[in-house]
């Protein structure tokens, strides 16, 4: 009988949302009538010139291993993709294809991270940052930015943050969970900061950049601020922008020693990714990038719903989005004013019970006292979801 697990595994948790999917489909299994608003997953299907590209590729044989890094045709397109959005020029060198964004991530922090390092995270942030850093022996660094200044930190608190043992700065901008991006003028603000700093690493989460209702304001740190090109690793992927999450391709970009050393760790655990996704990302980066507006203006459509409908909830505070398919109301008014409610998970678990409703609590997030209502679902499911909760809300508070 095994006796221990590794230390490593005691501090880290699975990951929430998936708890909450999870659960949300054991009611639904067992003749519950749920609404899912959990998942961050798009509800579109992959577009059909996508889903040709891998049928072709298995017809073509193209069934082995490739690359550990990639093939040399999709890190040409994500080098393409990189020149024509973003203004960055990169070698292959400079370039790693992983199994999702999330590997990317994990890849770097594996690749960078030793015990004791500090790892700033600003919060709200995405689930698994935190659970990543301390997979490393490393401390997560919490910097919290509420409703209050738009989830956003500023430059003091960054500053405020750094310490001797700080090694890499996290932004994810448009953001999971809340729907808001950094603006230019905030980014410049930030990365004067980060200047000071010379041996501080940035990671820029952009896998929600093609994800924002101003198709023209989308702008990381490295955009901005040019001078961070030798230590800024920029991780994307195709999930997102191209509903794609279950082919699980995302990239990353940076410094060819940075790279390197993601590379070396990947060779070990899954070695290439999927030859035939592989494919498919190729295709989506390379050709008719229409179907992300087509997805963009329904989230669009559904994120102006959601906030209306949030806004004439009692107790509800919600800020509009600049992108993503989330929302972030504060709910912290319910929480006070319900006797039999203490905290976002109470409500959480309140909504799932009495109203069918399965939605993530702010603190899986890192901020208390909100939810993370996901509108990756239909318009009429929404619809429902929102009559749902604004009647619980109502029944909770009289």
């Amino acid at each position: 009988m095994i006796k221990e697990l590794a230390a490593r595994v005691q501090r880290i948790k699975p990951s929430p949302t998936l708890a909450v999917s999870a659960r949300a489909e054991e009611l639904i299994s067992a003749g519950k009538n749920i609404i899912s608003l959990s998942v961050g997953e798009p509800d579109f299907d992959t577009p059909d010139f996508i889903k040709e590209a891998a049928i072709k590729a298995i017809r073509d044989g193209m069934t082995k291993y490739t690359a550990v890094d990639g093939t040399a045709g999709l890190k040409k397109a994500i080098m393409n993709k990189f020149e024509r959005d973003n203004k960055f020029k990169y070698e292959p060198t400079q370039i790693l294809v992983s199994c999702g964004a999330k590997h990317s991530l994990y890849n770097l922090f594996a690749a960078i991270l030793n015990q004791g390092d500090e790892v700033i995270i600003p919060a709200p942030y995405w689930v698994s940052y935190p659970d990543m850093a301390k997979l490393m022996d490393a401390v997560p660094v919490i910097v919290k930015a509420d409703i209050e200044q738009n989830f956003k930190i500023t430059p003091a608190q960054l500053d405020a943050a750094i310490t001797s043992k700080t090694r890499l700065v996290i932004l994810n901008s448009p953001s999971n969970p809340t729907g808001v991006a950094y603006t230019p003028d905030e980014l410049k603000a930030l990365g004067k900061v980060l200047a000071k700093y010379p041996n501080l690493i940035i990671a820029s989460d952009d896998i929600y950049e093609h994800t924002l209702w101003d198709k023209n304001s989308f702008c990381n740190i490295l955009m901005i601020c040019p001078e961070l090109y030798d230590r800024c690793v920029v991780v994307n992927g195709v999930s997102k922008a191209y509903a794609m999450t279950g082919w699980r391709i995302g990239y990353a970009a940076g410094p060819t020693k940075v790279i390197g050393a993601m590379k070396k760790i990947q060779s070990q655990s899954t070695s290439n990714p999927t030859s035939i996704a592989q494919a498919a990302a190729q295709a989506a980066l390379n050709g008719d990038q229409s179907c992300i507006t087509t997805m963009t203006n329904a989230y669009k459509d559904r994120h102006d719903y959601i906030v209306t409908a949030l806004r004439n909830m009692p107790g509800v505070r919600v800020q509009p989005c600049d992108g993503t398919f989330y929302s972030f109301p504060s709910v912290e008014g319910v929480i006070e004013k319900a006797t039999n409610i203490n905290n976002d998970i109470d409500f959480a678990e309140y909504l799932l019970t009495e109203a069918g409703i399965a939605i993530v609590p702010g603190s899986a997030f890192g901020s208390p006292g909100y939810l993370r209502i996901s509108y990756a679902t239909s318009m009429e499911k929404i619809k429902d979801a929102m009559q749902r909760m604004h009647r619980a809300i109502e029944n909770l508070l009289n």
